[in-house]
């Protein structure tokens, strides 16, 4: 199936050209995006280094990050939260648009990473409820392409997320923090190295990847950062 499944996106762009998936206008440079939607995606150039949350002017730490320290090391996250790429995300996370999927892996594959190459990545996990329904983890979907064009180790069976908890989208900053508080757990006699990066999709108040930093911190785990497809402008602009 996978040899299929390659073959097949081989052939596909030598039989079906390539169509924006925002506007439908004709695909360029190897993605279903047009040159004119492609421009507007946006990047997270101006950020904090700390947590990546997006800055109106360049400084090394946000200030919530100079208020309180995160749990984790150094974030990277190429592009904010916002018009067209929060459609294509939407649609790949919640509709299950796997075209729109692999055009946001190839985006991320093509931004530069700025921060020191971890010895291992971990995705943030799913529950086992949620992995059902869903049918994919989308934030392990954007890792593999992304793994393999940086010559890192993958791993999701590391972390587990031992209870089920309630979508972050309907909480506000400490409902979020409650909620994943004591959800996740290492696998037993999980071996870890010094230099571990967590990845998710989208990373708003990063109460998820603060709870997953923790556990890993508390293993031994020296260096925790956070990888992140887009990070979330903060709510007070």
């Amino acid at each position: 199936m996978d040899a299929l499944a390659k073959s097949w996106r081989r052939w596909r762009y030598f039989v079906l050209p390539l169509r924006c998936l925002l506007c439908s206008a004709a695909g360029a440079d190897g993605i279903d995006l047009c040159v004119d939607c492609a421009a507007e995606l946006p990047r997270n150039r101006s950020c904090c280094t700390r947590c990546a949350l997006p800055l109106a002017t360049p400084a090394p730490l946000c200030g919530e990050c100079q208020r309180r320290t995160p749990p984790w090391d150094a974030a990277w996250a190429p592009f904010r939260y916002g018009w067209p790429l929060d459609r294509l995300e939407s649609r790949y996370k919640f509709g299950a648009d796997l075209a729109a999927g692999r055009a946001l892996s190839t985006l991320w594959r093509r931004e530069p990473c700025p921060v020191e190459l971890p010895q291992l990545l971990l995705t943030v996990p799913l529950h086992r409820s949620r992995l059902r329904q869903r049918g994919y983890n989308q934030a392990l979907e954007l890792a593999r392409p992304l793994a393999r064009s940086l010559g890192l180790p993958l791993r999701h069976d590391v972390l587990q997320r031992v209870r089920q908890t309630d979508a972050q989208t309907e909480l506000d900053a400490l409902g979020r923090r409650r909620n994943v508080r004591g959800a996740f757990a290492l696998h037993a006699g999980a071996e870890l190295p010094a230099h571990v990066a967590i990845l998710d999709d989208v990373m708003t108040t990063g109460a998820t990847v603060a709870e997953c930093a923790r556990v890993l911190k508390r293993a031994g785990v020296q260096r925790v950062d956070v990888w992140a497809l887009a990070r979330a402008p903060s709510p007070r602009g």
